[in-house]
């Protein structure tokens, strides 16, 4: 009897000391694009040991669009994820989607039209008339007729042409079109390719025309969020100490994209991180906290987004969609 009693302690104390018994939790993380500068934070806490501190493995996932990681993340492929929260409002008003916005991790809309400095499109509304290309998959693309409105231009004061990302760049360097719509976060690739052709671009954003509202958030689902709670928290804790590291270091999080994407040129993803960080940490995050989700923007990003989709305001809490208990003090 002693001899079994022993051959047990033994064999309890080699699985301890292995670290069997003491498994990281293991998240899926399911990103709302392709993996880029502004997709940094969370390959830098994987590389950085950030998550690992955290007793968390983490793999990292890509997407086509905010649509298509929240269907993963809602359907159990991934726990938590990156996506712009006025998808995720515009889902929830037509639909039961099982998923919350935890964080706030753009408290600035990222949309704007790109153009070259030597076009005659200088302002917003110098872009009544021309021809414009856009990407089929974007959420720039029900906000446009929003902001073409709020400066006294018709929604259809443009001619839009949709084509697949990969192509704006080039057909706004061969003059293929007069504007392309992107994300801010873009800026050093495209500034890249014109430079290439040696040309530069203007970047006009759309919050400075008026769209005041949220956008990329951490999102999770709701299933893991209530039967995981403590590993949504040490997931934040990790991926806030990421943003920091990010925003400071901005070679370094670009080394630590490309140590996990190859393909990654890590001279324009450290770009990418200076122009998403702007994003980040701002006015905005200095007087309401970093990733905070005010109830009032909330609602003023819901009006936007229920006006952009054509949906009654009162189809939707807009309270209902977030989830502020993660929000790492």
């Amino acid at each position: 009897m002693l001899k079994k009693t022993s051959k047990i302690l033994t064999l309890a104390i080699a699985l301890s000391g292995s670290g069997a018994a003491l498994a990281a939790d293991q998240v899926t993380f399911q990103l709302d694009w392709l993996p880029g500068g502004d997709k940094a934070p969370v390959y830098v806490g994987v590389q950085q040991g950030f998550f690992a501190d955290e007793d968390l493995e983490v793999s990292i996932s890509s997407s086509r669009g905010s649509t298509d990681a929240l269907t993963k993340i809602a359907t159990g492929q991934a726990e938590m994820g990156s996506a712009d929260i006025g998808a995720l409002m515009a889902a929830r008003a037509q639909d039961t989607l099982p998923v919350s916005a935890v964080y706030m991790i753009f408290n600035q809309a990222p949309h704007a039209f790109f153009t070259l400095d030597s076009s005659d499109i200088k302002t917003i509304t110098d872009i009544a008339g021309k021809k414009v290309a856009t990407s089929p998959f974007t959420s720039s693309n029900a906000f446009m007729p929003l902001v073409l409105r709020a400066n006294d231009m018709p929604g259809d004061a443009v001619t839009l042409t949709k084509s697949d990302p990969g192509a704006l760049g080039p057909m706004l360097m061969t003059g293929n079109t007069d504007a392309i719509i992107a994300w801010v976060t873009n800026t050093a690739l495209f500034q890249a390719q014109a430079a290439s052709a040696g040309k530069n671009i203007r970047v006009l954003p759309w919050s400075d025309a008026g769209l005041e509202l949220y956008s990329s958030a951490i999102v999770a689902s709701d299933k893991f969020l209530s039967d995981r709670p403590d590993v949504a928290k040490r997931f934040m804790k990790a991926y806030v100490k990421s943003l920091h590291f990010t925003n400071d270091n901005p070679e370094k999080a670009a080394a630590d994209l490309q140590e996990m994407v190859p393909d990654v040129d890590p001279a324009v993803a450290a770009a990418q991180i200076r122009d998403t960080m702007t994003l980040v940490f701002n006015e905005l995050s200095e007087t309401d906290g970093l990733g905070a989700m005010t109830p009032e923007r909330v609602a003023q990003t819901w009006t936007y987004v229920a006006e952009a989709n054509e949906l009654a305001e009162s189809s939707l809490d807009p309270e209902t969609v977030v989830n502020r208990t993660f929000i790492p003090e």
